[in-house]
């Protein structure tokens, strides 16, 4: 016969007591009635426009038929190249210029901040009017572009939208030019919160002009240049504007980027939503390798001054 001992017994009772005051976050009476109350909305909203639609694509891009479909298909296999060099360019060349124009805005002086103002438009105007702008800007017969050549120069413009590396210079180049605003405000914050002293010191040390940038700014900033490649890379896997709008996918379906094939091509010309959601599913190799890569650098670099 086992005897069971009474601090034993009460083991589970103080588990679960210590569990709820965990929950409760040492919140009482009204507070914690009213903390559920607003809690509720947000989970049932996340629940439902979040975690619901996530699990449902999964489901629909399940078959493993829609995958061999999907990557027996030429175009896919352009649409994967097009994306690499989307990624390749629209990340390194963007956030290398919001590097550079950072550092000039970091100049003192009325006119500086003038240009900054003038500068962040690009981002601020909504996209789809821009990138429907271009895409008329670049219209062989009577787009701005060409007629600007012509007048200026005599010469002919190329057929920008009916070519495909033209095309998707196009869209590499629309795409650049409407974020490298943004990232070039957070590297600009980024500088502003670097000490004066740490600078004070380096011109000590003789550490002016490119050698202060190489040993002392970038190293500083190397940490967030490394979350914004990450957040730029994500972001532009999901782009759907900057090529949709200005090149359309095409000519003939050969700009599309892995967002566009999904969602243009297969759901909406081949109403096949499967094969979309497979499509976009793909570019998930692409994807984590590159997280698990830039997270493992963010957990080890340093700044060595």
């Amino acid at each position: 016969m086992t005897t069971v001992s009474a601090i034993e017994l009460g083991r589970p009772a103080v588990r679960r007591q210590s569990l709820w005051r965990y929950w409760r976050g040492g919140l009482q009476g009204s507070e914690f009635t009213w903390a559920v109350a607003f809690v509720i909305p947000y989970i049932a909203v996340f629940l439902a426009f979040v975690v619901y639609p996530a699990f449902y694509g999964l489901w629909m891009g399940s078959n493993p038929a829609l995958y061999s479909e999907v990557f027996s298909d030429p175009i896919y296999l352009n649409t994967v190249v097009n994306t690499m060099i989307f990624l390749a360019f629209g990340v390194n060349v963007k956030l290398f210029l919001a590097l550079m124009l950072s550092g000039f805005f970091m100049r003192p002086g009325w006119w500086t901040k003038a240009l900054l103002m003038i500068f962040v438009l690009p981002w601020a105007i909504p996209a789809l009017p821009t990138f429907i702008s271009i895409h008329w800007m670049l219209n062989g017969e009577w787009g701005l572009v060409n007629n600007a050549l012509y007048i200026l120069f005599g010469i002919d413009g190329p057929s920008w939208l009916n070519s495909r590396w033209l095309a998707l210079g196009s869209a590499v180049f629309s795409h650049v030019w409407k974020w490298t605003p943004f990232w070039t405000v957070i590297l600009l914050a980024g500088r502003m919160s670097i000490p004066q002293e740490i600078y004070d010191a380096a011109k000590v040390d003789g550490a002016t002009g490119l050698r202060r940038f190489l040993y002392v700014t970038f190293p500083l900033l190397a940490n967030l240049y490394l979350v914004l490649t990450l957040l730029a890379t994500i972001f532009l896997l999901g782009d759907f504007n900057s090529v949709y709008f200005v090149t359309g996918g095409g000519p003939a379906n050969s700009t599309h980027l892995l967002a566009t094939l999904g969602v243009v091509r297969d759901m909406l010309e081949l109403g096949k939503p499967q094969l979309g959601v497979a499509a976009v599913m793909s570019a998930l190799p692409l994807l984590i390798p590159l997280v698990i890569i830039l997270m493992r650098k963010l957990k080890t670099s340093e700044a060595q001054l």
